[in-house]
């Protein structure tokens, strides 16, 4: 028995096509970043990118996957980061953007325990010292 590919349909083994109007082939992402070809199969082989696949196994980039090359070339090119470099910042920058969500669901359930406690007649907050939260920024304490 085969192995069949993660995304694969189970009637034929093979992938679902993405629509194409979406995508860019490997070619015209290499004129347009002035990187061989190569490269960019060098990058996907490393874990750095993982552009979809067509039916024929043709390479197709993303928006998101071309974002994702901008950032390791500006990484690589413009500050000098080599490649096991750049695979440990665009970690650290993923899980930064987990962290940013979980937090961000954190704050709507104590916004939401919140609204409930003072739906319940729960005791009024002191005046002097009120909670602010301000986007992307720390919980602060302010006093009056």
């Amino acid at each position: 028995m085969s192995p069949v590919r993660k995304g694969a349909l189970p009637q034929t083994g093979r992938a679902a096509e993405p629509p194409r109007e979406n995508y860019v082939f490997i070619g015209v992402i290499a004129k347009r970043f002035g990187v061989h070809p190569q490269t960019l199969r060098l990058y996907e082989r490393e874990g750095l990118i993982r552009p979809a696949r067509s039916s024929g196994n043709t390479r197709l980039y993303d928006v998101e996957t071309v974002e994702r090359l901008e950032i390791i070339l500006t990484l690589t090119r413009e500050l000098g980061v080599n490649l096991a470099g750049v695979e440990v910042i665009l970690d650290l920058k993923s899980r930064l953007t987990r962290m940013e969500g979980e937090v961000g669901r954190l704050m709507e359930a104590i916004r939401a325990v919140a609204k409930d406690h003072a739906a319940r007649g729960g005791a009024a907050p002191r005046d002097d010292k009120a909670l602010a939260v301000r986007p992307r920024g720390a919980i602060v304490l302010k006093y009056d």
